[in-house]
């Protein structure tokens, strides 16, 4: 079994966005993606964010990017959003395609997911993934997600979410019950 790397988690501050938005266009976008196994670059082209973006989420009060770093690099992100009082939103969850498959990504979720239930204690987590990155979707339920047969179109015409390289896009909705009480 591979030895995980130490990983320290902090917020994302605003001096982050240059190296966080580097990190997520590698992990989704272009060949160096496809040096992981959760890249889009089949299914999308051009951005997965901007760095207006990403500064935007960071200075939101609702919006937490939780950053993995290890030997004082960052590997790793996962955004929490706060929705309602009820459910959180996780969404970015990403790593550094150099080192994907040894175990980071469950670190980030667990992160993700002890951030909305322990400092936001909402009882809910939703994300959505498209719906054709199957083995994703799977690797979710394997860690107690469950699609809820809600679809949501994909923003095909908009690139900053990405250029659609099939126009066959849609997000599956999944859900995840912490077992809390709302406060």
């Amino acid at each position: 079994m591979t030895q995980l790397p130490d990983i320290r988690f902090r917020p994302a501050k605003v001096d982050d966005v240059p190296e966080l938005h580097s990190l997520v266009e590698s992990a989704y976008r272009g060949e160096t993606a496809k040096r992981g196994w959760t890249h889009e670059a089949d299914l999308l082209g051009g951005q997965r964010t901007d760095p207006a973006a990403l500064k935007q989420m960071v200075e939101d009060a609702d919006q937490t990017i939780l950053l993995g770093i290890s030997d004082d690099k960052l590997i790793g992100c996962v955004q929490m959003v706060r929705i309602t009082a009820e459910t959180s939103y996780l969404g970015l969850l990403t790593v550094d395609p150099n080192n994907q498959s040894g175990g980071i990504g469950k670190l980030l979720l667990s992160a993700g997911e002890d951030h909305a239930g322990q400092v936001w204690k909402t009882p809910v987590i939703e994300m959505k993934v498209i719906k054709q990155r199957s083995s994703l979707i799977a690797w979710y339920e394997r860690r107690g997600y469950k699609l809820t047969g809600e679809y949501q179109p994909f923003p095909l015409d908009d690139p900053d979410f990405g250029i659609p390289k099939t126009q066959a896009l849609e997000f599956a909705i999944l859900r995840k019950e912490l077992g809390l009480k709302p406060v």
